[in-house]
């Protein structure tokens, strides 16, 4: 392990490695939207309700699969380190492509999702990768460094899947096999293991399971509250793909171009955030007061995409929301130093089960409460009602966070 305070080619290019890996995992995920739904519509003979359904049910199983496989590779992560299982997940993520590539009918497709909820769950053991090589005083600006990868591929891989979809609705799927066994190939020469042997630890399936994730999290006070802070941001999360399109069409009239360079915009807000200001403010304010500063910050947002009367001012509050981006990084930087090396893929693959449940009920969460508010004879009609609740979901995050981590004060 390297020195406090002395970066080394090795931990750079380890650290460039894993930036690549999140970029290219979140770029063959993001490719595959826009032409997933296209192909089911195709298996079922243009059926759209019916193809709407199935693709919110491929959906849900996907998080489904993330939220009971986190927390096993984490487990096997520790065992084994964190190479063999980031190596493997990209080799079966890009051979599960290929599977959904060829899938002959609707049942192959399928069964392809499947595996690709258990394969891309290799991400929790990347961020464990990272607290592995990196001191802790300088955990929340590299954590910062990995979130603007989750940005690009948010920004680039729906971009390029439109792209390569108008040609073949399948090709993205091809597209996505190559970059996820390209990364492999580099990553087989290039990637060293960054957990020592003698850090290693048994597995144990009653850790390897979501339970017993949660049972590792509430064995430690400030890393449980944290988390539960963390699981609020998530949720909060699922706000943007569930309602910014149809909110932003009904409220300002939006067109598909227009809904496109939002959330570019919202990508590219994020992107910089976390790479350009959490190093910086974290040196200068801590990652506590940061933490906390982010999660506010996109309360602010949040209530003003609510209010906002034009599209002129809810465009303008995207880089407020952007804001947001500060929290997720700083909060990882607390909870790494909580739990000792041995332990940081269980730490990551419990947080990667939280994501998974946040993922299952958010969206469904704040379409619900979008629909109820524009209804027919809504009592209150209040289209800005989803992106209210996730202020206030955020504000609740904030007061977890500042109790969790107030500097205890001598008896």
């Amino acid at each position: 392990m390297n020195e406090p305070g002395t970066p080394q080619a090795p931990r750079r290019a380890a650290l460039t490695f894993i930036f690549v890996t999140v970029v290219l995992d979140m770029l063959a995920l993001g490719m595959v939207v826009p032409v997933l739904p296209h192909l089911i519509e195709d298996f079922l003979d243009g059926d759209i309700p019916r193809a709407a359904q199935l693709v919110g049910f491929f959906g849900t199983v996907w998080a489904v699969m993330q939220f009971f496989s986190m927390p096993v590779m984490g487990a096997l992560s520790d065992r084994f380190g964190r190479r063999p299982v980031i190596l493997l997940s990209n080799f079966g993520l890009g051979l599960d492509y290929v599977l959904m590539a060829l899938a002959p009918t609707l049942s192959w497709l399928f069964v392809g999702r499947l595996i690709s909820g258990v394969t891309a769950a290799s991400v929790s053991t990347s961020m464990a990768y990272v607290a592995d090589v990196t001191p802790p005083e300088r955990r929340a600006q590299s954590f910062g460094f990995v979130g603007v990868a989750f940005g690009l591929g948010f920004v680039l891989g729906p971009a390029i899947g439109g792209l390569l979809g108008s040609v073949d609705p399948r090709l993205p799927f091809w597209a996505a096999a190559c970059a996820s066994l390209l990364n492999a190939a580099y990553g087989y020469f290039i990637l060293p293991e960054s957990l020592p042997r003698e850090k290693r630890r048994a597995f144990e399936w009653r850790r390897a399971n979501p339970l017993g994730s949660l049972r590792f999290l509430r064995a430690h006070r400030e890393v449980f509250a944290l988390a539960g802070a963390a699981f609020l941001s998530n949720l909060t999360h699922a706000v943007l793909p569930a309602v910014f399109v149809l909110y932003s069409a009904y409220r300002y009239g939006w067109d598909e171009g227009a809904v496109g360079l939002a959330l570019a915009g919202v990508g590219i807000s994020s992107a910089l955030v976390q790479g350009a200001l959490v190093g910086p403010l974290v040196r200068r304010f801590g990652e506590r007061r940061v933490m906390i500063g982010g999660l506010l910050a996109g309360t602010v947002g949040f209530m003003l995409y609510a209010f906002a009367p034009t599209g002129q001012w809810f465009v303008a509050a995207i880089p407020i929301v952007g804001l947001w981006g500060l929290a997720g990084p700083t909060s990882q930087g607390i909870m790494t130093r909580a739990v000792g090396s041995s332990a940081q893929g269980e730490l990551q693959g419990a947080m990667g089960s939280l994501a998974g449940i946040a993922t299952v009920i958010g969206p469904t969460l704040f379409a619900t409460v979008f629909a109820w508010s524009i209804r027919d004879g809504a009592s209150w009609h209040f289209p800005g009602s989803a992106y209210a609740l996730a202020g206030l979901l955020l504000v609740v995050a904030a007061i977890i966070a500042e109790r969790a981590t107030r500097p205890q004060v001598p008896a």
